[in-house]
């Protein structure tokens, strides 16, 4: 397949994942990794802490291989338990903190987790459901009162450990490193099988990328990036980056491009809790950011936020987004405000680890605006028919994504028809519609499942939700399909008016999109919401919108 960059493969070192932390420890220091809410953790000081935190988790029971959970938004101390348990040689199992108790229940359960890593809030949920898992021994950030046995208070429970690597070996082909669970936007989550040989590739297939940069080791053989071949074309350089972090630690986004990749790369790493458009802006004025990165929401609440036009943004070299596709629209106002910074999106998912396609990163690479860009490093893509079959379609054909590459799961966890249904000849079966055009660029059409069919016509909501999203008064737009006994399917539009836009109707805005598409794929409902309702990596989900018109029924 065609690919672009500094090399279309590189030469993976055959280490765990706690290498990366130990290496950019010894080669960054004293510089500041992590900073939330006015603390801040240096990469010296997340390697000693980690290495304290494995160990204890060694004195309390918890042997290589036993899963770990972390049900924690992003903290300081998210990352000290992560690169903890995997240098314990455990298997790092993450949990959304926002979970219902049902849900976390069953996923707890089925990822066999004997400890968890809990905060004050989200204790008495996970206290409330124990009895239905394997988890005795509970760590508790910041607990809100008395602590009952078998927990304990995070800080306390590593103080005084040994500062230094457990001896552990580790088959990083064999040994997991991440029990990571989809994000069940389309049904129920999933375990995904990540190897420690996944979560290091796909670090660095990303890291290396992004910075012209190859993977080499240090004295101690451990993993440190070679960037003296990088040409001034790459607009950051390794040790010297500063971005915001919205994105959860739990989703794959979060864990590989959000936290192993600016640890590898020596980027300081700002964490906000939650979006507030007005103080992530602030925050990138001050700190100077390089980097702006996450899901198309944050894109959008920036573009809407009045302090986007003026503060001063110069600084920002890079802006990248996965998770779902940017708009046509989207893109169009974001290169007019940032004309020199380089615009990535990517593709991924939680089987491919992270990260299977992104744009180039090099300023004279070429830019196709709309894309996910090219396969990274060692990855191929091929799109086959919706409807079966493995044999390639020729360019310009719209079907089914097919991915294969070392960053590919090893399988879902003890779900072995479900593996063998996406896995077949060693290529995933993403459930993605895509297009790969004569150079290899990917764009991605739709998922599988949010096809619509109308009278045996294929309809991809989002060709529609992007003609929405090109009318001056639309803030956000999903389009699902109503069954119809007669034709099969009937595109329906939920849509977020712009402020000041009330006097927008509902079929003003079907006649200008359905003038602009044949008949068959003409919107047949449009209704107005205050919001479109988004998983916390931000993708859209839509199964609660059909789920909505199904109660309509």
């Amino acid at each position: 397949m065609p690919t672009t960059g500094t090399s279309p493969s590189l030469d993976y070192p055959e280490i765990p994942v706690g290498s990366i932390l130990a290496g950019s420890a010894a080669r960054f220091g004293s510089r500041i990794i992590f900073a939330h809410d006015d603390q801040e953790l240096t990469f010296a000081e997340l390697y000693r802490a980690a290495c304290q935190f494995a160990n204890a988790l060694h004195r309390n029971g918890v042997e290589p291989g036993d899963r770990v959970a972390i049900h924690l938004p992003n903290c300081l101390a998210y990352p000290v338990a992560y690169y903890g348990i995997l240098l314990a040689g455990a298997t790092f199992t993450p949990a959304n903190p926002l979970l219902p108790p049902a849900d976390l229940a069953a996923q707890l359960a089925d990822s066999r987790a004997i400890a968890a890593v809990t905060s004050g809030p989200g204790l008495e949920v996970l206290t409330g459901i124990q009895d239905r898992t394997r988890i005795g021994l509970v760590v508790v950030v910041r607990p809100r009162g008395p602590l009952r046995a078998g927990q304990r208070e995070f800080a306390e429970f590593h103080a005084g450990e040994p500062a230094t690597r457990p001896d552990v070996e580790i088959d990083v082909h064999t040994r997991l490193a991440h029990l990571a669970y989809t994000g069940g936007t389309t049904g129920r989550s999933k375990g995904v099988r990540l190897p420690h040989r996944n979560v290091v590739v796909n670090t660095l297939q990303y890291a290396c990328w992004s910075s012209g940069s190859v993977p080499a080791l240090d004295e101690r053989g451990d993993l440190v990036l070679d960037a003296s071949r990088a040409g001034p074309e790459w607009p950051v350089r390794l040790g010297e980056g500063i971005s915001i972090n919205l994105t959860p630690w739990f989703h794959a986004m979060g864990t590989i491009g959000g936290l192993n990749v600016p640890v590898a790369n020596g980027t300081t790493v700002l964490l906000q809790s939650r979006l507030d458009p007005a103080a992530y802006l602030a925050e990138a004025e001050r700190s100077r950011v390089t980097t702006m990165g996450g899901a198309p929401a944050l894109y959008a609440a920036l573009l809407a936020c009045p302090d986007f036009p003026t503060r001063d943004l110069s600084s920002v070299r890079t802006i990248t987004s996965g998770a779902a596709p940017m708009s046509h629209e989207m893109i169009k106002k974001l290169r007019h405000r940032f004309p020199d910074a380089v615009i990535a999106e990517g593709y991924g998912l939680t089987e491919v680890t992270m990260c299977a396609t992104t744009a180039p990163f090099g300023r004279g690479a070429v830019h196709k605006p709309g894309t996910v860009g090219i396969p990274i490093f060692d990855t191929e893509i091929k799109i086959v028919p919706v409807d079966g079959g493995d044999d390639p379609l020729p360019p310009g054909e719209p079907g089914e994504v097919c991915i294969r590459g070392p960053q590919v799961m090893t399988g879902y966890h003890e779900r072995p028809e479900e593996t063998a249904a996406v896995l077949v000849d060693g290529w995933l079966h993403t459930g993605d519609i895509g297009v790969l055009d004569s150079d290899g660029y990917l764009s991605i059409v739709d998922r599988k499942k949010d096809l619509l069919l109308y009278k045996g016509y294929n309809v991809y909501p989002r060709e529609l939700e992007e003609l929405l999203m090109a009318q001056p008064g639309v803030a956000a737009a999903a389009v699902v399909g109503r069954p119809s006994p007669d034709v099969g399917e009937l595109p329906v539009a939920f849509v977020v008016r712009r402020p000041d836009w009330d006097a927008l109707t509902e079929q003003e805005l079907i006649d200008t999109v359905n003038a602009n598409v044949v008949p068959y794929k003409r919107l047949r409902e449009l209704r107005f919401v205050e919001q479109i309702p988004v998983s916390a990596a931000g993708k859209v989900l839509k199964r609660e919108l059909r789920a909505r018109l199904h109660s309509e029924s």
